[in-house]
């Protein structure tokens, strides 16, 4: 997990949002504990949503299904 907060972090610090939304989106899959897993869904949605990403549906339908938005 060290190594994606590192691209996490330089991905901030350069203002890559694409690369925010795929590297959010892969820190939940890495997580076994489900509240940070949909901290980190939640990270990824809200980047793809205002960058208008392809993404967005989907984030957002796995946030669905973890009863996280109705």
């Amino acid at each position: 997990m060290k190594a994606l907060d590192d691209m996490l972090l330089a991905a901030h610090a350069s203002g890559d949002r694409p690369a925010l939304v795929g590297l959010y989106a892969q820190a939940a899959d890495s997580v076994n504990d489900r509240d940070a897993a949909c901290f980190y869904l939640t990270h990824a949605y809200v980047f793809a949503l205002e960058q208008g990403d392809r993404r967005a549906p989907a984030l957002h339908a796995r946030l669905k299904a973890e009863g996280r938005e109705a």
